[in-house]
């Protein structure tokens, strides 16, 4: 369990490209001790750190060790949005890369946690330190972690997904454009500014590329270790399994339906629904990875044409 990685600073808009262009260039460039990383980045000495811890956190890198010295490493989800979409633009990315931090308990527990064992759809800070502080007791072994590190993390969450125009219009200028990427996608609102209440927003249908879903379905799928011949999935675990489509995305059963009707109609699975037995069985051997190469393919295709029209 990791908490506080990101020295309170939530993930920036240009970040996470300005971290892997540096990485690209220079994978030891955040412990280069002949090149300062906060004049390579171009930040300061804590953000440099936040970056780091992020661009790890969400799926983009992982660290090695070479000797004593530690280096960035490209994972395959950072080569193909290096490849496709660098600048991180399309709304795919950005809810893979939201998949991708939510199922990351290791380094990001506060969003596994609260994605995947939170299950209150509107809370204050109060709900959300008491139940979070209740699960790290339980879980976490030795040396308890601080409220403060906890309120740190809250408050990160929150940012990472509502703009801190939302957040703090009395503090905040029109000009001011310091927002996570991630506030495009809607999943946290508020419901009451006064009394400081929020909210997980359930998914809409057509808010994601139905082969963004896939890709999740599948990944999730390939990680069990009681994988079956006949891929099939119930259709409840999809809406309740920890890091599934129906955690991660804030799904109810009729949006989650809508979805598999489209992988149906796409060709990508076969929905079954018969008395007591409402099971998908894939209909393809991809890996994640190529499903999210489809989609960005199929984007450029469309793209073009828009191009030449």
């Amino acid at each position: 369990m990791k908490f506080r990685g990101h020295e309170t600073f939530f993930i920036r808009k240009g970040w996470l490209y300005k971290g892997l262009k540096q990485v690209d260039i220079n994978p030891q460039v955040f412990v280069d001790k002949e090149n300062k990383p906060t004049d390579v980045l171009g930040i300061g000495t804590n953000m440099v750190k936040a970056l780091r811890y992020w661009m790890q956190a969400v799926g983009l890198t992982d660290e090695k060790r070479d000797g004593n010295t530690r280096y960035q490493e490209f994972t395959d989800f950072a080569k193909l949005i290096w490849n496709y979409d660098k600048y991180m633009e399309e709304d795919g990315t950005l809810w893979f890369i939201h998949y991708l931090l939510s199922s990351n308990q290791e380094l990001a527990t506060t969003w596994y946690w609260f994605f995947n064992e939170f299950n209150i759809r509107e809370f204050t800070k109060d709900d959300f330190i008491l139940s979070i502080d209740g699960y790290v007791k339980y879980n976490l072994e030795g040396t308890p972690v601080a409220q403060s590190s906890l309120e740190d993390d809250f408050n990160c969450l929150l940012h990472t997904y509502i703009s801190r125009k939302k957040m703090h219009p009395e503090r905040v200028s029109p000009e001011n454009t310091i927002d996570s990427p991630l506030g495009i996608l809607g999943i946290l609102d508020i419901v009451d500014e006064k009394k400081k209440i929020y909210k997980k927003v359930v998914l809409r249908k057509d808010m994601i590329h139905p082969l963004v879903i896939l890709a999740v379905i599948v990944d999730q799928y390939q990680k069990k270790e009681n994988k079956n011949s006949a891929k099939e999935i119930k259709i409840a675990n999809l809406l309740s399994d920890k890091c599934n489509i129906g955690k991660t995305f804030v799904m109810d059963l009729n949006v989650l339906n809508y979805y598999l009707d489209r992988l149906q109609e796409m060709g990508y699975l076969k929905v079954v629904r018969t008395a007591g037995l409402d099971v998908i069985k894939l209909n393809t051997d991809m890996k994640p990875m190529d499903i999210l190469t489809t989609y960005y393919e199929e984007l450029n295709l469309v793209g073009l044409r828009e191009e030449n029209e």
